[in-house]
């Protein structure tokens, strides 16, 4: 007898046929996309942080709702209580959001320390919360040179690793000091225009995984994995 179509290492009681149900006719959300903007530099005249102002604007022309988190005061990783007001404030929003802006200066070919410590301090599970996982992500980057995308790949890795939902598009804007005025808001260019079109596909993700993001994120490997921890739990309560 052929064994092509068996399956002795597959945990049965854990494997689900796909609910079309669940992926195409989800319950709708009505409230408007929750959007947390993060940016990479405390600097006085910061241009990732003013592009990430721009992308707020963005953001909420298209109907959004957007929360940025300003990184001045926010401790080393591990270098404080995870109760640390910043850490504390860092953690709500992540949880509060559908989808996140990630906005970086490139610095010696990399995302700087800044940005990457407000990742860093979010964790992959807060209890039976996953603060990332099935959330939308764009990435975005500001260069004092030439164009470069070494910092987005980067930002990519970490959304990838952070189980979040990447979008195709990104943003990269060189010599940024040309690129905004006085005041801190960008001028016309096609950079400019580069960033209204991640907006816009960060919108349109959101909204078309953000009610089944729970279903597309259920996985066959943490569902044995769960059960084998509560079996684990009941046989030390019975012995």
């Amino acid at each position: 007898m052929s064994d092509i179509d068996t399956f002795p290492a597959l945990a049965e009681d854990h494997f689900r046929p796909v609910n079309e149900a669940a992926l195409f006719t989800p319950d709708r959300k009505t409230h408007a996309p929750r959007i947390l903007l993060l940016y990479g530099s405390l600097r006085e005249r910061s241009y990732s942080r003013f592009a990430t102002f721009e992308a707020a604007r963005i953001l909420r022309r298209f109907g959004a709702e957007t929360r940025i988190f300003n990184p001045e005061g926010l401790p080393l990783p591990d270098g404080a209580p995870k109760d640390h007001p910043k850490v504390a404030e860092l953690r709500e929003l992540a949880q509060w959001s559908e989808g996140m802006v990630w906005c970086s200066p490139e610095r010696h070919g990399a995302m700087t320390g800044v940005m990457k410590s407000q990742i860093d301090w979010i964790p992959l599970a807060m209890g039976s919360i996953r603060p990332t996982q099935g959330r939308t992500l764009a990435v975005m980057q500001v260069n004092g040179g030439s164009q470069s995308f070494n910092a987005v790949n980067q930002l990519r890795i970490l959304g990838r690793w952070m189980r979040m939902i990447t979008i195709p598009n990104q943003s990269s804007v060189p010599k940024a000091f040309n690129e905004f005025d006085e005041a801190g808001r960008m001028r016309p260019s096609p950079f400019y225009n580069r960033i209204v079109d991640v907006m816009e596909e960060l919108i349109k993700f959101t909204l078309l995984t953000r009610d089944r993001a729970d279903y597309l994120t259920d996985r066959y490997s943490e569902r044995v994995e769960a059960a084998e921890a509560l079996s684990k739990r009941v046989n030390q309560k019975t012995i």
